[in-house]
């Protein structure tokens, strides 16, 4: 087991799951904030929280970076370590720049298709978070994998919404500036499931190499 080879000192698992879980809240703000949009208060108050999210996340990456070089025995690759974390910082990067952009484009209104994004974003999260938290133990191979799966479906899934909701904004959308605005945010949102999607992948290179 990948744990028998961790030093007690290493605490890397306990970082990936740490940050699994503000991905996980972040990406349930971000959906909560789509879902309510209309409301002007409860959104600053998804884009405030999503801001706080990532800077906890943030901390959480420069601990696990600088334990790395304190640390002589590494669970596995240490340029995969650093890749893992780094990739998974980025999904919350992105979850903050899809909050950030609407706000900072005045964005009045969001469409069914932005909600539904996020809510495959969040299902995304979930997953990253229920596979990280098995890494431990290679005895959970098999279920690692199939969840690597499940992110690379719902990644797909996203990639469709995302073309339909261009093809309905282009087909119907008569204000050119709202087009503009609903173009980047849709890029953003299909942004985060295929930084999950990247996530999945790097996972699932760690299981086929220790398991």
């Amino acid at each position: 087991m990948l744990s028998t080879l961790m030093p007690r000192e290493g605490r890397f698992f306990e970082l990936f799951n740490q940050h699994a879980e503000r991905c996980v809240e972040g990406s349930r703000q971000l959906a909560a904030l789509m879902s309510n949009y209309a409301d002007v208060e409860a959104r600053q108050r998804g884009i405030d929280a999503i801001d706080i999210i990532e800077k906890a996340a943030d901390k959480i990456t420069h601990e696990t970076v600088a334990l790395l070089h304190k640390t002589f025995i590494t669970p596995f690759d240490r340029e995969t370590i650093h890749q893992l974390i780094s990739q998974m910082d980025d999904i919350l990067d992105l979850i903050q720049d899809v909050a950030e952009s609407a706000m900072l484009y005045d964005l009045q209104r969001v469409t069914p298709e932005a909600q539904q994004l996020a809510d495959l974003n969040q299902m995304c999260c979930d997953r990253v978070r229920t596979a990280v938290s098995l890494l431990p133990s290679m005895e959970n191979a098999d279920a690692i994998l199939k969840i690597c799966k499940e992110i690379d479906r719902l990644e797909s899934d996203a990639d469709r919404v995302m073309r339909s909701a261009m093809s309905k904004l282009f087909r119907d959308e008569a204000d050119v500036r709202q087009l503009i605005k609903l173009k980047a945010i849709y890029e953003l949102l299909e942004s985060v499931s295929d930084k999950c999607e990247d996530v999945a992948n790097m996972i699932e290179g760690v299981v086929l190499e220790n398991a």
